[in-house]
């Protein structure tokens, strides 16, 4: 079987791209970590900052920075009782070029697409 674009080997220190890839995608799945991942893109944060618009509590706001750590896109520092989160962009960078690999084919089919509905189009005139 072949392996999916970009895909490397796993290793006992360093998961595989995939094994990455999914944790990025699923880490971004959630709206309320997407959201929190739009404010650390404007500035770093403390986790009392982060809660402040969600409905929720510290402990839940902290259940979703530890998913968005795990994926690599949240980055935390701890000074005493105070948590500093900011936000590491190199996983979407990984993303991105992912996406990237599939582009040309999206971009092909909707060439394609388009013309054969201007085709039948002009057939139906």
């Amino acid at each position: 079987m072949k392996a999916a674009a970009g895909a490397t080997a796993p290793s006992p220190s360093r998961p595989s791209t995939d094994d990455r890839l999914d944790r990025v995608f699923g880490a971004l799945s959630d709206r309320t970590r997407r959201a929190l991942l739009a404010k650390l893109g404007r500035t770093p944060a403390m986790i009392t900052e982060l809660a402040e618009p969600f409905d929720m509590s510290l402990p839940a706001v902290s259940k979703h920075l530890r998913v968005l750590e795990r994926a690599g896109l949240v980055k935390r520092a701890v000074d005493g009782r105070v948590h500093r989160c900011s936000l590491d962009t190199r996983p979407l960078r990984e993303v991105e070029r992912w996406i990237a690999h599939y582009r040309e084919f999206w971009e092909d089919t909707l060439d394609a697409l388009e013309k054969f509905v201007a085709q039948s189009e002009k057939g139906d005139r």
